[in-house]
Order: structure tokens, then sequence, then C-alpha cells
């Protein structure tokens, strides 16, 4: 009988040692969620390719939900550590452009892991699903930073916030095969011209 998700929190690691147990998982759950997809992931089969028991995995992931929305929060952070800077002259807007076509270069490299981990960000309950806000605010910091906007107004946040759901939009497009690549860059470039135009300090 599948197990019934638990209207919980997820644990949270804290020793090196639980850390290294929670990254091994998250590390699995790629892997096997690149090759079969949201459905076809099994949970056991992610703790024994993680080496850790059932109720282990449970702990830190109620259901697969949860763990590919850590998936994509863990790919997220990584990702921001790597950002290259941003090219002399490059007007902040297009510095956000640039950003963000990186990141849809990475995550549709791996198709059917990027529908897995969109679909589990899109329904996730925001009161149990602490790595969706975080998605959301590692993506709302990196866009500020690109902005250089260290004292952010409330417009602009929200502009942030609007841009960052047309990114969504844009990627599922693009995973749909209801647009290509460069036409899914051009978009993202255009809505960041369009909507970070009225910013604060434009």
């Amino acid at each position: 009988m599948p197990r019934i998700a638990e209207g919980r929190p997820p644990a949270e690691p804290s020793s090196p040692d639980q850390r290294a147990r929670h990254l091994r998982i998250l590390r699995a759950a790629a892997h096997i969620g690149a090759e079969k997809g949201l459905e076809r992931v099994q949970m056991h089969e992610v703790a024994r390719a993680a080496g850790v028991a059932i109720g282990t995995l449970y702990r830190y992931f109620p259901s697969k939900t949860h763990l590919f929305t850590a998936v994509m929060a863990e790919q997220i952070d990584r990702f921001r550590v790597n950002i290259p800077p941003a090219a002399p002259g490059t007007c902040p807007e297009d510095a956000v452009g640039e950003v963000l076509t990186s990141a849809s270069r990475e995550l549709l490299s791996r198709p059917t892991l990027a529908i897995a981990m969109l679909q589990s960000l899109n329904s996730v309950n925001a009161a149990t699903g602490a790595d969706a806000t975080r998605i959301d605010a590692t993506f709302r910091d990196i866009v500020l930073e690109r902005l250089g906007l260290d004292e952010p107004t409330e417009q602009d946040v929200t502009l942030v916030r609007l841009l960052m759901q047309c990114w969504y939009g844009v990627l599922q497009s693009g995973l749909n095969g209801r647009a290509s690549m460069g036409g899914s860059e051009s978009d993202i470039r255009l809505a960041c011209r369009l909507l970070l135009a009225s910013r604060s300090n434009a």
C-alpha cells in the first residue's frame, strides 16, 4: 500500500553525518529522476541508492513532491555559487537575462528531471515546503544582486516575483515542446527588459 505523505514539515539535517546522508539522498533522487521521471520514481529505490533506511528518507522528505523540490533547491544553491560575473558594460536587465537563460540551459539539459522538479515545486504546500520558499528567495536574491538593488522597494520585489513566474512558464513551454530553446531564451530576455524597466534604480 502506498505511503501517504504526512502533513508536517520535513526534518532538517543538523550534524555532518546527517547532512551527508541528506545530500546522498538528493543526488540519488536526481540521478533516478533524470532517468525515470516523477511518476515512476519509487521512494524505496531512492533510499536504496542513497544507502539510507526508508524511514530516514521519509523523515527528511514526507513525499516525492518534497523530495524533488529539495533536489531543485540544492541545484539552485550550487548554480548560485557558480554564477560568473556579468560582462563589463552589460545593462542590469540583460545581466539578469543572462543568468536566467544560463539557469534554463542547465535545467533543460536534463528535461525529465526538470519536469519532475517543476511539477513538485508547483504543487508543494507552502506550509510544509520550506525548500520551495528557499528557491523563491534564492532566485529573488540572485536577480536583485544582478540589478544592483541593495535596498529594493516593494515594487522591485513584486517585479522580480512576476519575472520568476514568467520564467517558470517559459521553462514549462520549453519542456512541453511548445517553444524551442532559442525561442525560450529570447522570451526570457524580453521579459527581463519589459518587467525590470521600471525598477527603482532604472
